[in-house]
C-alpha cells in the first residue's frame, strides 16, 4: 500500500475514533444519570464542560498543526483523549465525571484541524467535496460505533463494573492503539523527513517561539476579517445547535418505550442516512460549483438546512410516543440523516479552502471549530432547561408509575428537541443567503494572494526573473519598499486590494496564469 494511501487511511481511523469517543456519553445519558442522580440538564452540562475546554484549545491545535508533523499531532491527540476516557471510566463522582469529559475535549481539539486541514491539501476545488464527504462517511462509522457500543454494552455487567464504564475503556484501549499506528505509519506530505517543524522548513532555523506565535495571530487575524468566514461560521454558530442538541436523541428515544438494542437501531439509520447524505452532499456540490461556480454550494446548504425543519416536525411533534411506531421512526431518522448532512462536506468545508491560501487552512477550520463550539456547547443544557422547565419533564418518584412518566417526559423532551432544532436552522437558511455576495470576491482574492505570494518567492529565488512586463505584479516605486519591508508571512490577506493593478493589467485570474510559466522562459 503507497504511504499516502495508507496515511489516508489511518487519519480517517483517527476519525472514526473521535467521534467514537464524542457519541459514547451521550448513549448512555440515562445509565449515568441513574448512578450519579443526575438530571438532563446536569447530565447536558458534561457535554458544555468538554465543548468549552475544547473550544479554548483549538487555537492551540491550529499552532501545532501549522508548525508540526500533522500526523504526529494526530497521533499524540488520540493518546490525551484516550486517558481523559480512561478517567471517565473510573468517575464515582458527578464532579470527577466533569472534569474527565472537559480533559478530554483538549485531545478531540488537537486532532480535527490536523485531520481537515490534510483531507483539503490532498484534494482540489474538483473533488473537494467528495474528499470532506468520504471524512463525514467515517466519521459517522465512529458515532455508529460509539453508540452501539453505549447502548449495547450498558445493561452489561461484567466483574461488577457497571456497562457504560466499560464501553468507555473500550474506547479507550482502542484509541490508543490507533494512535500508535498512525505515529508509526502515517505520513505528513509537508513533512516527508519526520519530526522537522514547519517553521524550519518554512522559515529558517532563526524563527523563535515568539515570532511564530505573533506570525499565528497574524494569520488567525487576517482569516476572521473575511466576510465569507465570518458569514458561515454566523450559521454555523447556530447550525451546530441542533446537531448538540441531538445529543438527547438516545434518551428521548428510550423514554418512548423503545428498548437499548431498538434504540441502537433507530440511531443507526440516523448515522447511516446522515453518511450517505454527506457522500451524495459532497458529490452533488462539486457538480453544482462547476456548472455553477458563484453559488451552487451555497443553494446546497440552503437546501439542506431548510429540509430540517419539517423533518424535525414530523420526528418529534407528529409520530406517536409508542414503541410500535418503530418502522415509522426509523424512516423519518434515516430521511432526516440524509437531507441534513451536507452543508458541512458540499459547502462550509470546500468553501474554507478556497477562500484562504494554502498555509491558511488550518488555522481557518480551528478558528471556525472554536467559535462555533463555544455557543453550540450551550445547546445540551438549553435542551435539559427547556424540558425540566418548559414542557414538564420530571424525574420519576418512588412508587410513580414509571410507564406513564416516561411517556409525558418523553413528549416533553421532544418538544424542547423541536425548538432547539428549528429555529436555528431556519435562521441558518437566511444566513447562507449572503454568501451569494461575498463569496465570489473571497475565493478571487484568495486566488490572487496565491498568485503574488508565487511570484514573490520566485523573486527571492531570483530576482531577474520577475523583471518587466511579465511581472504580476506591477507596483509603484513606494509600493515595492513597501514590499520589501513585509514578508508573505506578515501579509494580511485584505491587503491584496492595496495593490494598485494598471489599467493594462489583465482583469481575470485566467488571463494572469500565463505570466508564470514564461518566467522560466
Amino acid at each position: 500500500m503507497k504511504v499516502e494511501t495508507l496515511t489516508l487511511v489511518l487519519v480517517n481511523l483517527a476519525g472514526i475514533m473521535e467521534k467514537a469517543d464524542e457519541s459514547l456519553l451521550p448513549g448512555v445519558y440515562k445509565e449515568v444519570g441513574d448512578a450519579l442522580h443526575t438530571d438532563p440538564t446536569g447530565l447536558g452540562s458534561l457535554t458544555l464542560f468538554r465543548s468549552m475546554v475544547q473550544s479554548a484549545c483549538y487555537p492551540i491545535a491550529a499552532y501545532l498543526a501549522a508548525r508540526h508533523n500533522r500526523a504526529h499531532v494526530i497521533a499524540y491527540g488520540a493518546f490525551l483523549w484516550a486517558a481523559a476516557t480512561f478517567l471517565v471510566a473510573f468517575s464515582t463522582t458527578f464532579f470527577q465525571l466533569a472534569v474527565s469529559r472537559a480533559l478530554n475535549g483538549v485531545g478531540l481539539a488537537i486532532v480535527s484541524p490536523a485531520i481537515q486541514s490534510l483531507v483539503a491539501d490532498s484534494s482540489d476545488e474538483s473533488n473537494r467535496g467528495v474528499a470532506f464527504g468520504w471524512l463525514q462517511f467515517t466519521s459517522n462509522i465512529g458515532s455508529l460505533v460509539g453508540g452501539y457500543v453505549s447502548l449495547l454494552v450498558a445493561p452489561i455487567t461484567f466483574m461488577r463494573i457497571p456497562g457504560w464504564r466499560l464501553s468507555f475503556h473500550l474506547v479507550g484501549m482502542i484509541s490508543v492503539l490507533v494512535g500508535v499506528l498512525v505515529r508509526l505509519f502515517a505520513n505528513d506530505p509537508h513533512f516527508p523527513d519526520g519530526d522537522l517543524r514547519a517553521s524550519s522548513k518554512v522559515h529558517g532555523n532563526n524563527y523563535t517561539f515568539i515570532s511564530e506565535i505573533q506570525g499565528l495571530l497574524r494569520e488567525a487575524k487576517s482569516v476572521v476579517k473575511i466576510p465569507s468566514f465570518q458569514i458561515i461560521v454566523a450559521q454555523g454558530v447556530l447550525g451546530s445547535f441542533p446537531w448538540s442538541a441531538l445529543s438527547f436523541a438516545p434518551m428521548w428515544l428510550e423514554l418512548t418505550g423503545f428498548t437499548h438494542g431498538e434504540t441502537a437501531i433507530l440511531l443507526s439509520l440516523f448515522v447511516v442516512g446522515d453518511s450517505i447524505g454527506g457522500l451524495f452532499g459532497g458529490r452533488m456540490g462539486d457538480i453544482l460549483s462547476q456548472r455553477l461556480p458563484n453559488s451552487g454550494r451555497i443553494i446546497l446548504a440552503q437546501i439542506s438546512s431548510g429540509s430540517a425543519i419539517p423533518l424535525a416536525a414530523i420526528l418529534l411533534l407528529s409520530l406517536p410516543d409508542d414503541p410500535s411506531s418503530i418502522f415509522a421512526h426509523g424512516l423519518v431518522l434515516f430521511v432526516s440523516g440524509f437531507f441534513i448532512s451536507w452543508t458541512a462536506p458540499a459547502t462550509n468545508n470546500p468553501i474554507f479552502a478556497e477562500i484562504v491560501p494554502e498555509k491558511a487552512r488550518t488555522s481557518i477550520y480551528a478558528l471556525d471549530r472554536s467559535f462555533e463550539s463555544v455557543l453550540s456547547s450551550f445547546a445540551p443544557p438549553v435542551v435539559g432547561i427547556l424540558a425540566q422547565n418548559v414542557y414538564g419533564y420530571r424525574p420519576i418518584a418512588q412508587g410513580a408509575d414509571s410507564i406513564a412518566t416516561d411517556r409525558e417526559n418523553a413528549t416533553s423532551l421532544s418538544k424542547a428537541l423541536f425548538t432547539a432544532i428549528g429555529s436555528p436552522m431556519a435562521l441558518c437558511c437566511v444566513i447562507y443567503s449572503f454568501l451569494y455576495c461575498t463569496y465570489p470576491r473571497d475565493k478571487e482574492k484568495a486566488q490572487m494572494e496565491a498568485l503574488i505570494e508565487s511570484e514573490m518567492q520566485l523573486l527571492a529565488l531570483d530576482p531577474t526573473s520577475l523583471s518587466g512586463e511579465y511581472s504580476l505584479v506591477k507596483y509603484s516605486e513606494n509600493q515595492e519598499s513597501y514590499l520589501d519591508e513585509k514578508t508573505v508571512d506578515d501579509m494580511d490577506y485584505s491587503e491584496v486590494d492595496g495593490l494598485d493593478f494598471e489599467d493594462g493589467d489583465d482583469k481575470s485570474l485566467i488571463y494572469r496564469r500565463p505570466t508564470i510559466s514564461k518566467f522560466a522562459e
